[in-house]
């Protein structure tokens, strides 16, 4: 059975209404990254990450899953399918996919900035100042930030090594290390990659599909289905 490992970034869950700073001028939901989405900021303003996480959270509660997340259920009944996503929403796992490693952490759990195996899932879309952990300090979203480093690298490699077919999806390959994570492809290894968007790689083994995520995946997804089964 051969393996597919699918790379997705924040231009799957778009359609989904989910925003990314990336499509603003490096501000998100009007807000400078560096006020949000770093260590320095929980320590400086942790009222002021705390609501802005909050609200995210509160508007994945309203998002679903599209037809970007739901055409992969078809290569994961016929094929070993490994999902990487940068993206922090639970949109894929809604949709029903069974195996999916998030490299930037998970909107919807929160965790101690102390003990980094003390993950909890949050009750609802609200994180408040009196939730502590088994320190008395405040839990923090579970968000890997700008700055910090990114636990889940190692397994992800690792797929990579692994995959017999590549599919990128909806990111711009700007955000490392998981922009890197292509090269550790075998040079065999067939690449798909849909945007609307023109992305610059140096691997010329990638099929590049200028597609939204709810119409390019669909097409490779009956290409993979037609040519090896």
């Amino acid at each position: 059975m051969k393996t597919i490992v699918v790379l997705t970034g924040a231009g799957i869950s778009q359609e989904s209404g989910i925003k990314t700073f990336r499509d603003s001028d490096g501000l998100w939901e009007n807000h400078n990254v560096e006020d949000v989405a770093t260590f320095e900021a929980w320590k400086r303003n942790p009222d002021l990450v705390r609501n802005f996480y909050n609200q995210r959270r509160k508007e994945l509660y309203n998002a679903e899953p599209n037809e970007g997340h739901k055409q992969l259920l078809r290569l994961e009944e016929n094929f070993n399918l490994k999902i990487i996503t940068q993206n922090v929403d639970d949109l894929h796992e809604r949709a029903g996919s069974k195996s999916v490693l998030h490299l930037h952490g998970e909107l919807k759990k929160v965790c101690s900035e102390i003990d980094a195996d003390d993950i909890r899932l949050l009750d609802g879309w609200e994180l408040t100042k009196d939730m502590n952990d088994n320190y008395g300090k405040p839990l923090r979203p579970y968000i890997v930030w700008f700055g910090e480093s990114v636990p889940n690298i190692v397994p992800a490699i690792e797929l990579c090594e692994k995959a017999d077919i590549m599919i990128i999806i909806g990111t711009s390959l700007n955000v490392y290390p998981a922009a890197g994570l292509l090269q550790y492809a075998k040079k065999d290894c067939k690449k798909y990659l849909i945007d609307p968007n023109t992305v610059k790689t140096n691997d010329k083994n990638v099929v590049f599909v200028k597609q939204k995520a709810s119409i390019g995946v669909k097409l490779v997804v009956d290409e993979i289905l037609e040519k090896y089964l």
